[in-house]
């Protein structure tokens, strides 16, 4: 039996209609189209489909929709603001740290969290932190990086009261 549930996505709250078995991985993409939510495995191994809740990443293709009420989302759908990119994405792109980029929506929400709760990380944090992510065509080190330049752009941006 089909459920009214309200998500808030991307500073937007929806009223929406779901079964209680869908995952938030089938109503982003399904109800909502925000195709940056991929998905590759369905196990939460591999970090395609992750989104942040409450600024937390999380593998959408193993949480119920339903128990995503009441709580923030964020896919690389809403990073950008104003037309202008996420100093994230901005580090992604000057790093050409993509080949396929199919999994580098899952890096990028990833590295917003980890920059939110370690705003200087080191390699080995890094690498320990952003595990969860998998990429087929091996850009690891330019993800990395990237990871290092978003740091940097982060650390100036809040520098000039941004």
């Amino acid at each position: 039996m089909k459920q009214q549930i309200q998500l808030r996505v991307n500073g937007e709250t929806l009223d929406l209609t779901v079964e209680p078995t869908e995952t938030l991985l089938e109503v982003l993409r399904g109800e909502m189209g925000l195709h940056g939510v991929r998905e590759t495995c369905g196990l939460g191994l591999c970090g395609t489909c992750t989104v942040l809740i409450d600024d937390r990443p999380i593998s959408a293709c193993l949480t119920l929709a339903v128990l995503a009420q009441r709580q923030e989302i964020l896919t690389i759908e809403g990073l950008a603001r104003d037309g202008q990119l996420d100093p994230i994405q901005e580090a992604f792109i000057a790093e050409m740290s993509f080949q396929c980029s199919y999994c580098t929506p899952g890096f990028i929400l990833t590295t917003r969290a980890l920059l939110a709760e370690n705003p200087n990380p080191t390699q080995s944090e890094m690498r320990e932190y952003l595990a969860g992510n998998l990429c087929r065509c091996g850009s690891y080190l330019k993800i990395l990086a990237a990871v290092e330049l978003a740091t940097k752009m982060m650390a100036v941006k809040q520098d000039s009261g941004f």
